[in-house]
């Protein structure tokens, strides 16, 4: 660069600590910067005094123009995004600049607190953060989770909403079109608008496949992405009642923003970090204004395990631990949702310790839940919370190899551009999601802003199990030819026969399971998705019929079906002992009457 472009910083020499910054500083602005004890050139500068040199450190524009302390220290991060937004800051938010600069005077008057701050915080050997490793290997990851779910989605597609399905995907879309007209296209966006046959639907689903197996391999990774976040959207807007789940936001969420990677700049990690502090912080916070005493009584967990829609052969032994353990546990997981994600935007030594305690936090439930992809994609996410130099000493060298050939490069102009409207779109609304929730706003009516960009699931509400569900009731679908001899249908997940322990079924997601554990929730008029079940069932539907694990009329269908409601509770350690059995269960009564179709 030319040294008439070239900016100059004069700091103290004699100073370790002031050493210690202007080796960071000299990495991060490169040849930008020019760093100059003042001691070897104070006699240029005669204009600057030796005590006011002493004092602040001073950067000397190419213009001539001097500038000291805090605002030399803001000024160098100009043009490095997001932190250019100090010197803004600075300049135009009244008493900032007040503020800054006093904080700025105490450090410089007591070097051995800031030497001490500094190696607690960044470590004696800090450098500037780089994230072309994690954001490489955040991709690949990426591919696999969207793999999980693609190939997930795809085994059961037809019996969700194909054309012999539960919710035939045509009728939902005339149902939008009727409602919505031309806007219907804005409203739902959703490749199927082209066709709804089975076999779209089908080339959809392995499209994705292969795309995503593209991308875990490392080729055509931006197309990829763009394509994998289209074909991903479309079915999460096609699917109905079946794709209303949290995760499948989430990964559209991840999904968008992992687009803009490539592009180098660092907002779109601050992004992830903000992701990272929606989800987790309003896990909590939706605990706490839901108003459920199990969470203010801190014995949500006693309930947990038993009552969640999947358990995990590990459930049932989680479930069974002293109670005192039991609360432990539900006090710390408020405060890892609560308290731990606003270190999220500190210093990378704690943001580090937040982020193995998150990792840890989302193994634990991997292991006692079943909930598909959610928590390791959960994890994946948790990746932006480190840096390149953090995380790629746990890899063999190959692998290191491997990941890192792809260079992030330095972002241009139409990249931060776009980075900064994503940040001011996903503060926005963000904020108004949390705002939302923290105020118990009933009233609230999304802006057009908000609306306009809703459908594209871009930017999402979080937190799950609001609301401990205490009670277990499960729905058992039986089948009759008579109305008095009736055979049971088995799921394949779900508990239901008392000799079937729960099983491991993630990452897959059996979503016709999870829609019964809601059915049993409310009441079966709320159900249209159940009756419509039931009705393919005394069809005789093949994609529906391959749902379960046991049919009890492999040769014809029955003439009647009925749903029955039991409360299931876990055994205790001597009844488990003596039966073997995990499950016991109390009839209650029927949830949906026998039903007929004419044929």
């Amino acid at each position: 660069m030319n040294n008439s472009e070239t900016s100059i910083l004069l700091y103290d020499g004699d100073c370790g600590i002031c050493r210690e910054w202007v080796n960071y500083w000299n990495q991060l602005t490169e040849d930008r910067v020019v760093y100059k004890p003042y001691q070897s050139v104070k006699e240029q500068y005669k204009d600057i005094s030796e005590d006011e040199l002493v004092a602040a450190i001073h950067l000397v524009q190419p213009d001539g123009t001097i500038s000291k302390g805090a605002e030399a220290t803001f000024a160098l991060y100009k043009n490095i995004p997001p932190y250019s937004v100090l010197l803004l800051l600075y300049r135009y938010l009244p008493g900032f600049a007040l503020l800054a600069e006093f904080a700025y005077k105490f450090f410089s008057t007591h070097r051995g607190l800031l030497a001490l701050i500094t190696h607690l915080f960044w470590g004696r050997d800090f450098k500037p953060s780089r994230y072309d490793f994690i954001s490489n290997l955040f991709v690949r990851c990426l591919g696999l989770i969207y793999l999980i779910a693609f190939i997930s989605f795809y085994v059961q597609a037809s019996a969700l909403i194909g054309s012999e399905g539960i919710l035939p995907l045509e009728y939902y879309l005339n149902a939008v079109r009727e409602e919505y007209g031309s806007n219907a296209y804005l409203t739902l966006p959703t490749l199927f608008w082209f066709s709804h046959s089975d076999q779209f639907i089908q080339l959809v689903c392995l499209s994705g496949i292969g795309l995503s197996i593209l991308l875990v391999t490392g080729f055509l990774q931006r197309i990829s992405l763009i394509f994998l976040y289209i074909l991903y959207l479309s079915i999460v807007n096609a699917g109905q009642v079946f794709m209303t789940f949290q995760w499948d936001i989430l990964l559209l969420e991840c999904g968008f923003l992992a687009i803009f990677l490539s592009w180098g700049s660092r907002i779109i990690i601050w992004l992830y970090r903000w992701l990272v502090f929606r989800f987790m912080f309003l896990g909590g916070v939706v605990k706490i204004v839901s108003g459920d005493p199990s969470w203010d009584n801190i014995t949500a967990l006693f309930y947990h395990f038993e009552t969640q829609p999947l358990p995990l052969p590990l459930s049932w032994y989680v479930h069974h631990l002293p109670e005192n353990v039991l609360i432990v546990a539900t006090a710390l997981t408020l405060i890892v949702e609560l308290v731990l994600p606003f270190f999220i935007f500190s210093p990378r030594r704690f943001r580090h310790s937040v982020g193995i305690i998150f990792i840890l936090f989302q193994m634990m439930i991997l292991l006692t839940g079943n909930y598909n992809f959610f928590n390791l994609l959960t994890i994946f996410i948790c990746l932006f919370l480190f840096d390149d130099t953090s995380v790629r000493w746990l890899f063999p060298v190959r692998f290191r190899t491997i990941i890192g050939r792809r260079t992030i490069k330095t972002p241009g102009y139409l990249a931060s551009s776009f980075a900064i409207v994503m940040l001011v779109i996903s503060l926005y609304m963000g904020g108004t999601q949390i705002g939302r929730f923290i105020d118990r706003d009933e009233s609230w009516q999304p802006s057009v802003a908000y609306q306009f960009f809703a459908p594209f699931n871009i930017v999402n509400s979080y937190g799950p199990f609001a609301v401990m569900t205490r009670v277990r009731h499960e729905i058992i679908l039986e089948g009759s030819f008579d109305k008095t001899n009736w055979q049971v249908y088995e799921f394949k997940y779900k508990p239901g026969d008392l000799d079937q322990c729960p099983v491991w079924v993630q990452p897959h997601q059996p979503r016709v399971d999870w829609q019964m554990w809601f059915a049993a929730l409310s009441s079966p008029e709320r159900q249209r998705w159940l009756f419509n079940m039931m009705v393919r069932m005394l069809q005789g539907s093949k994609p529906v019929l391959e749902i379960f694990s046991h049919n009890p009329f492999q040769d014809k269908p029955p003439t009647s079906i009925r749903a029955l409601f039991y409360k299931y509770t876990f055994t205790s350690y001597e009844e488990r002992k003596e039966s073997g059995r995990c499950w016991q269960r109390e009839y209650i009564g029927e949830y949906i009457p026998s039903i007929t179709i004419n044929r």
